[in-house]
């Protein structure tokens, strides 16, 4: 599992539209490297905060952490087992 170094930035505000949609500024979608049609994943913490997932880290991320639980499952059955 990759692990990468924490970069907190700030990138300025946004404004919730008529529609439920808000805009991404410019320089966020730069260095993330955002393009039109790329998925997000939405997900909320508590009540007041919400955070953007590129999909396609996600997918590598949820691949990498099923066969690190595999591996996990497999080492606990043993344990048990002695």
């Amino acid at each position: 599992m990759k692990m990468h170094k924490m970069d907190e930035s700030f990138y300025g505000m946004t404004t919730i539209g008529e529609k439920g949609q808000a805009v991404i500024p410019a320089e966020a979608r730069k260095k993330m490297r955002l393009e039109k049609g790329e998925k997000l994943l939405v997900m909320g913490i508590d009540d007041d905060s919400l955070v953007l997932f590129k999909m396609a880290g996600m997918e590598e991320f949820a691949s990498d952490l099923k066969k690190k639980l595999a591996s996990l499952d497999k080492i606990i059955k043993k344990s048990k087992n002695k």
